[in-house]
């Protein structure tokens, strides 16, 4: 019996001292939370897309407070997460430049075609790595949905084998433009109207070869731009935005038509 006493006695006091010893070492090693965290962490959406170049909402939150980071590179976010941060922290509202993600091809099943019957996963990742995807053109859409399966608002969908993205609910995240194997989905300020719609960089003849709208670089839209706002480089057209005054007469004259106009009002972004 007096040993079962010891055994419990003994068994309580290392408790009480571990709890003491836990105690103190949480006292003397407590990471101090900036009180203003909550309230910056409250004013963005939550999406942890990375679009601001940090490692989630919490990650930019930190360095917001910490480091001083800009209050405006939440695009999902918009003006609204910026000028409530702005608000919270007591500086000065920035101005979040709005983007929309784009696929750089226009390759669907009428404007070009697959060389092969794919029967594996259906991952453009994983049929990429079958003699370079499904498609004719090695450059393009492969249309498999990786990017719609990641994007969190569904504003990506797969139609005639090609992504299409609706850019009134596209919010700006880039995690389509991150998953995209063929990196042909960028992102660009939502206010941009003409956007070339082709990614392959081989000559006309053998983008014709491919697909009936890729890029020929015939240099039409770059003779006919009012304010030389376009180039051709690496036999692919490519816009100054800088300069480019979004008059569409690129879009106009573009024999293949690879070059679109999107006209997407900033007020339903």
């Amino acid at each position: 019996m007096n040993a079962i006493v010891i055994a419990i006695v003994s068994v309580t006091v290392i408790g009480l001292i571990c709890a003491v010893i836990l105690s103190i070492f949480s006292k003397l090693f407590a990471v101090h939370e900036d009180e203003r965290f909550p309230a910056v962490r409250e004013c963005l959406p939550g999406a942890n897309c990375g679009a601001c170049g940090y490692a989630g909402c919490d990650g930019y939150a930190h360095a917001i407070i910490e480091k001083g980071a800009k209050t405006n590179l939440c695009v999902p976010g918009g003006d609204g997460a910026s000028r409530n941060i702005s608000d919270v922290l007591g500086v000065d509202f920035q101005d979040v430049v709005e983007q929309t993600a784009f696929v750089r091809c226009g390759g669907d099943c009428e404007k070009t075609k697959n060389k092969m019957d794919y029967e594996g996963l259906e991952s453009c990742k994983a049929a990429k790595l079958v003699f370079g995807g499904t498609g004719s053109c090695t450059y393009g859409c492969m249309g498999l949905g990786d990017c719609a399966a990641v994007c969190p608002h569904k504003a990506i969908c797969v139609e005639d084998g090609l992504a299409r993205i609706d850019p009134r609910a596209c919010i700006g995240c880039g995690l389509c433009a991150k998953t995209c194997p063929q990196k042909i989905i960028t992102l660009l300020p939502t206010a941009y109207k003409p956007r070339v719609r082709c990614a392959n960089p081989e000559k006309g003849a053998e983008v014709r070869k491919v697909c009936s709208t890729g890029c020929i670089a015939c240099k039409k839209c770059e003779k006919e731009c009012p304010a030389g706002a376009i180039t051709v480089e690496a036999n692919l057209s490519r816009i100054d935005y800088e300069t480019c005054t979004g008059c569409g007469r690129c879009a106009e004259v573009c024999p293949v038509k690879c070059i679109v106009i999107e006209d997407i009002p900033a007020t339903q972004k």
